[in-house]
């Protein structure tokens, strides 16, 4: 696929420093933490299907599910490995089935995680810390024996004490942990904390750093950024947001994030993010909210008069600038309405065929903001309706020799 150009040249004002993340690599958890929306549940060949436009996109790590959880969610990690040409990632908990499951699907790399907090050790896992610090050394070591990548998550981080945190984070280290994930499993860290966090996670280890944030407070994908600003190498994340709770920072706007603000080319073909986002919409039936940022149906709508006549000039107006609906796989859109102007009513009547004057554009103009006012569509239908009535005349077409 051509890659559609970032339009960084544009990026100008107060904000215009694009230089605090240098490396940003994705690693999306649509289908393991993705799949833990309440009321979602992928079948074989949607996790398939899904796992395929992953890859062609270029994402980095697909975290295809975990493993021992059943046969048949086995078989789909097993074949999504064997079918992709990206890294496959399996779950698996401090226990010794999980462990073995994931490598036997042959993944090439698995995630080991274990609570670390003391609110989940003691009322969720029933266990010391001592005792998830073993489990974490042991399953770190068995996953490194194997010969295969790991990935090691102290589960709740964010609400862990933060010396025994590093005493953790240093153990696994020492078992050859490839990557520490840094989880904000229950979404309580703010983007200058969570940053401030992962830089005492780097200065005490040698692996590569990851995090994972939810959407608890908002903060998701604001966090992540943070925690890449301060060191993390790469970011999880899930399509649309989804996951547990209020979901996890999404694919799109980090990835957006990272393309257009930070200058960061991620490598992700980015012009098949509204494909992706439409495919897991209707493989999860959670519904994309239209004011959902990249993917949403307003991201790159207007009806506000100033606003539309200013992008019809030049879409940078009102627009990021370094993000347009082209890079995304989308479209703009006027939308008619109870606050269109002139401007939109005119170019959404010559797009029709219609050649208005001034006078034909003031009369559609009024019967739209009326129409929109009472809280019904302005579909395409309606407008040409409006403008036969006022007597609009049709453009003449030209004829050339």
């Amino acid at each position: 696929m051509r890659r559609i150009p970032r339009r960084v040249e544009f990026f100008q004002g107060t904000l215009d420093s694009t230089s605090e993340i240098t490396e940003a690599r994705i690693f999306d958890t649509t289908l393991r933490d993705g799949e833990q929306s309440p009321g979602t549940s992928f079948s074989y060949e949607d996790k398939r299907e899904i796992a395929t436009l992953l890859d062609e996109m270029g994402t980095h790590v697909i975290e295809a599910g975990f493993p021992v959880n059943s046969e048949a969610e086995f078989e789909a990690v097993r074949d999504i490995q064997a079918a992709t040409s990206t890294t496959v990632c399996g779950l698996a908990r401090v226990v010794e089935a999980d462990v073995e499951a994931a490598l036997d699907s042959g993944v090439d790399l698995v995630h080991v995680f274990v609570s670390t907090s003391d609110i989940q050790l003691q009322d969720s896992m029933h266990a010391s810390r001592e005792e998830a610090k073993a489990r974490a050394v042991e399953s770190v070591e068995r996953v490194t024996d194997a010969g295969v990548e790991c990935m090691f998550s102290p589960m709740d981080a964010t609400r862990t004490d933060e010396e025994f945190l590093v005493e953790v984070v240093e153990a696994v280290t020492e078992a050859g942990a490839d990557w520490i994930n840094v989880p904000d499993t229950t979404g309580v860290a703010t983007p200058g904390r969570f940053r401030e966090l992962i830089e005492t996670v780097t200065a005490h280890t040698d692996a590569r750093v990851d995090v994972h944030t939810h959407d608890d407070f908002g903060l998701a994908t604001a966090n992540a950024l943070a925690g890449m600003e301060g060191g993390a190498a790469q970011a999880q994340v899930s399509v649309n947001g989804i996951g547990e709770r209020a979901g996890n920072a999404a694919y799109e706007e980090l990835v957006m994030a990272l393309e257009s603000l930070y200058d960061v080319d991620t490598g992700i073909e980015t012009t098949s993010i509204t494909e992706l986002s439409q495919l897991i919409e209707s493989k999860s039936s959670i519904d994309v909210p239209g004011n959902k940022p990249v993917v949403g149906s307003n991201a790159f709508s207007h009806e506000s008069g100033i606003h539309a006549a200013g992008v019809i000039e030049n879409t940078d107006t009102f627009e990021p600038g370094v993000m347009t609906p082209e890079m995304v796989g989308a479209e703009r859109e006027l939308v008619l309405g109870k606050h269109t102007g002139q401007h939109s009513v005119r170019e959404r009547l010559k797009d029709a065929g219609y050649e208005p004057s001034e006078r034909d554009v003031e009369q559609v103009t009024r019967r739209v903001k009326d129409y929109g006012a009472q809280d019904r569509e302005v579909t395409m239908e309606v407008l040409e309706r409006f403008a036969d009535d006022v007597g609009v005349a049709q453009a003449t077409e030209e004829v050339t020799a």
